[in-house]
């Protein structure tokens, strides 16, 4: 039940985008993944959340939303591959 948060501001923390979940049900985890050289957002990020019903709900309302002068692409998250790295 992950879902995917693409187009975020390069200022979104890991707790921002909590807070914004959390009005759609319990936030297992949320993960930014940054740059190795740089340490900077790399502009998206992924959030666990309970159940697919809140999952549903999350993806529904926000994505297309604009928050922080960003238009939000959000949705299910697809498996990596095995040959991603």
């Amino acid at each position: 039940m992950t879902v995917y948060i693409g187009n975020l501001s390069y200022d979104v923390t890991e707790d921002d985008l909590k807070e914004v979940f959390t009005d759609y049900g319990a936030v297992k985890r949320v993960q930014i993944p940054v740059d190795r050289e740089t340490g900077r957002s790399r502009g998206f990020g992924f959030v666990d959340m309970e159940t697919d019903d809140e999952e549903t709900s999350a993806i529904d309302t926000l994505d297309k939303a604009e928050w922080m002068g960003r238009t939000l692409r959000v949705n299910k998250a697809k498996p990596r591959s095995s040959s991603a790295r």
